[in-house]
């Protein structure tokens, strides 16, 4: 059976992202595919990056301590799915923390020598679907910033940690005015996005 981990961001209950969520587990469990969902605020995730992991960062044993079950669930997926609001053009802070701390060497990477590139080593992960809410238009992510949020993401993270991951991101704009059948239209786009998933095997 094949695992989704679907990481939420969002300190909203009635929020688009978890509107989202629910909506991806929706379509994918009906098909076989086992979703958790990882409510960072709900479970009250600590992003702060601790001294021990820092100190720990390029000895051969990094520090795990309070962020096991968070790698547990990163290494055991083949989906990784990531649903969050942009904010500042950025990632919320709860989000970036979970990256810094639980996207660490030995557990999503290796060092190489004299610090060269990267070694992945989040080898399962088969497929990314990213899902996040802008208050901004489109044209100002495009055209002014340049969409840094999936540049980070599919270049920096994720082709580095798994690069053979097949990436897929849909960035929903001016989210804070949609009417009610804009939401119906991207609430359709999600399923349509976790329904490709399915097909995207190792």
């Amino acid at each position: 059976m094949s695992k989704a981990l679907l990481v939420l961001a969002h300190p909203g209950k009635s929020s688009l992202s978890h509107l989202f969520a629910h909506s991806v587990r929706a379509t994918l469990e009906p098909r076989g595919i086992d979703v958790e969902i990882l409510d960072l605020y709900a479970e009250k995730f600590d992003p702060v990056l601790t001294q021990s992991e820092r100190d720990a960062y390029y000895t051969t044993t990094p520090s795990t301590t309070g962020i096991s079950e968070q790698v547990s669930r990163l290494t055991q997926a083949d989906m990784l799915i990531l649903i969050f609001p942009t904010w500042w053009f950025g990632l919320p802070a709860i989000l970036k923390g979970w990256l810094d701390r639980v996207f660490a060497p030995t557990i999503a990477f290796d060092h190489a020598d004299n610090f060269g590139p990267l070694k992945p080593r989040l080898g399962k992960l088969n497929s990314v679907l990213v899902i996040t809410t802008l208050g901004s238009p489109w044209w100002i992510d495009w055209l002014i910033m340049r969409r840094p949020v999936r540049r980070i993401l599919k270049t920096a993270v994720f082709g580095l940690c798994a690069p053979q991951a097949k990436f897929k991101m849909l960035s929903i704009y001016s989210a804070e005015k949609m009417s009610g059948d804009q939401i119906e239209a991207a609430n359709a786009e999600v399923k349509k996005l976790a329904n490709q998933l399915r097909s995207i095997r190792l």
